[in-house]
């Protein structure tokens, strides 16, 4: 398989604190890899390295190829890589079309450069998440299930190579877990490769290619769904002992 996404020895140190320490991996074209971990593993502190809102303290990403440490986030996303945000925060004072549509005007290859065009990118988007009805609530009048939906339809509309979902499913009751499953799945299948952080155990093993395991800002598994969540060190660091 070919790799769309890579990381070499990337560290990130906050003062005394190592969040991210020595991590390697590759995220294929095509591929949905799940990271996993205990709070406080690094885990978005590892999206924020690769989407560029965080400078690494040491490593190197690289994306098609060509290493990117050096690229600001705004290009980065001009480049394919969006992501989502744990927190989220839609722009307080627009609609849920025209926070959409901002993805759409600053999003791939410089997004779209009218404003009529992002629209209607932002139109498909909602429709593909399942928020057409509210495409004209005030996104702060969202709920917390629509909010993550939110999150997804604003990354889409920047036409991603590249989509890093940050706990989309959190908070979420079952059904809602299964139908963001099914539109992450789709996601996938138009040709964009993704990085899904989950605490969710059922919801990441169904979803994910492969797993990879972070804890204390280091990688200790890599592998396929199975095999990473039967690692006795996973177990014993994440999943708990009583789960062996």
């Amino acid at each position: 398989m070919t790799a769309i996404l890579e990381a070499r020895h990337l560290t990130r140190r906050f003062a005394g604190l190592v969040a991210v320490n020595d991590v390697n991996f590759t995220l294929n074209q095509g591929e949905i890899l799940g990271f996993i971990g205990p709070n406080g593993a690094g885990k978005t502190t590892l999206i924020s390295l690769i989407s560029g809102t965080l400078a690494p303290s040491e490593g190197e990403v690289f994306f098609d190829g060509r290493s990117i440490n050096a690229v600001p986030a705004f290009k980065r996303a001009r480049l394919g890589i969006g992501r989502t945000f744990q927190i989220m925060r839609p722009f307080p004072g627009l609609s849920v079309l025209d926070n959409v549509a901002v993805g759409a005007l600053f999003g791939r290859d410089g997004g779209q450069t009218k404003l009529a065009v992002a629209r209607d990118k932002a139109h498909e988007c909602l429709n593909f998440v399942g928020l057409q009805k509210h495409m004209d609530q005030r996104a702060d009048e969202l709920g917390g299930p629509d909010r993550k939906r939110l999150e997804l339809a604003k990354a889409l509309a920047m036409q991603p190579r590249v989509l890093l979902c940050d706990e989309v499913m959190a908070g979420l009751n079952l059904v809602e877990i299964d139908e963001v499953i099914d539109v992450i799945r789709k996601v996938r299948d138009s040709g964009i490769s993704i990085i899904v952080i989950e605490h969710v155990i059922k919801a990441i093993k169904s979803l994910s290619d492969r797993i990879m395991v972070l804890h204390h800002g280091e990688k200790i598994a890599d592998g396929l769904p199975e095999e990473a969540l039967a690692d006795s060190t996973v177990i014993e660091a994440y999943l708990g002992k009583k789960r062996v």
